[in-house]
């Protein structure tokens, strides 16, 4: 058990740092904000730039672990939205509030807490883990999620082709995505880089882990608590049980040759809390209050849900 809370007890501990040192006064809220610029559009391109191009392809796309995890979240977020749906009233909504319920429950914090909690219970493939996750996420879960929610709003004469468009922009124009399909290309290509420019790009890249969790812990600082709290415990519920649940169905249920190591590392990434920008992106739906609390619940409560998940996986 000591082993365990040696993985866990750091992160969180670092999580709070961030959330007194915010209370406190030394950090604004909008401090978090800068931070958590320089973790995604510097500190994270360079770990993800770092992480694939210094690995055959063979190690950053497992087809296995994509399509696991690709089922396990798209099958997270149909139940999700089902049941939001089947129990209406407050939980089910429009078809907005359901979309963005069922992202909360199935896109995890791959980057801010996934991240530094794969680097302490699997460092030699944390960097490839992570790559596929931001593949599935971003190209999958996000797209998807936004989609429904969007089309759920008056579309002015846009077509569902020029919305999809709108939001894979988005998705292609992020710093860490760029960095993460250009270093796609260097694998491929095979070309060595140099030694100062990975001696460069695993100093900025060792930043990442810290910084992100004291940027989680600054954030959940003054999040805003009104908002539908039924449908907030329902969404940190799925995202903490439901997900990794589904994860471990399937990987012990389906021939995926993941093997011990990428199987435990998908079912813990299942398990992480959702993504810690889940508020933003149910601002302009008007569901910021419900995603604030269920980040907050799923973000304080994955303490001791992750805990008991490496207690039995490790």
């Amino acid at each position: 058990m000591l082993n365990v809370l040696g993985i866990t007890f750091p992160i969180f501990a670092v999580i709070a740092v961030g959330y007194a040192t915010t209370a406190r006064g030394l950090f604004k809220p909008g401090d978090m904000r800068v931070l958590g610029a320089y973790v995604l559009n510097i500190a994270m391109p360079a770990l993800m730039f770092s992480a694939v191009a210094t690995r055959d392809l063979s190690q950053i796309i497992v087809p296995g672990y994509l399509g696991a995890y690709a089922l396990a979240t798209l099958t997270t977020m149909a139940i999700g939205y089902v049941v939001t749906a089947a129990l209406g009233g407050s939980f089910g909504g429009g078809p907005a509030r359901r979309a963005l319920g069922s992202l909360g429950m199935a896109m995890p914090n791959s980057a801010f807490v996934g991240y530094p909690v794969l680097l302490l219970s699997f460092p030699d493939i944390a960097g490839s883990i992570l790559a596929m996750n931001f593949l599935v996420e971003n190209f999958l879960a996000l797209p998807v999620a936004l989609a429904v929610a969007e089309l759920s709003r008056p579309t002015e004469g846009k077509s569902i082709f020029r919305i999809l468009g709108g939001i894979l922009w988005q998705v292609l124009t992020r710093p860490f995505i760029v960095a993460l399909l250009l270093g796609l290309l260097v694998s491929v290509s095979g070309i060595p880089l140099p030694e100062p420019v990975t001696r460069g790009l695993s100093l900025v890249a060792g930043s990442a882990a810290a910084v992100a969790l004291v940027v989680i812990g600054g954030t959940l600082f003054g999040l805003p608590m009104q908002g539908n709290k039924g449908l907030a415990g329902l969404v940190a519920a799925g995202k903490l049980l439901l997900h990794p649940a589904i994860a471990a169905l399937v990987v012990l249920l389906l021939p995926l040759g993941l093997g011990p190591d990428l199987g435990t590392a998908l079912i813990l990434t299942c398990a992480m809390p959702m993504v810690a920008i889940y508020a933003i992106l149910a601002q302009p739906f008007g569901h910021d209050g419900m995603a604030s609390i269920a980040l907050l619940l799923a973000t304080t409560a994955s303490f001791v849900t992750i805990t008991a998940l490496l207690a039995i996986l490790l």
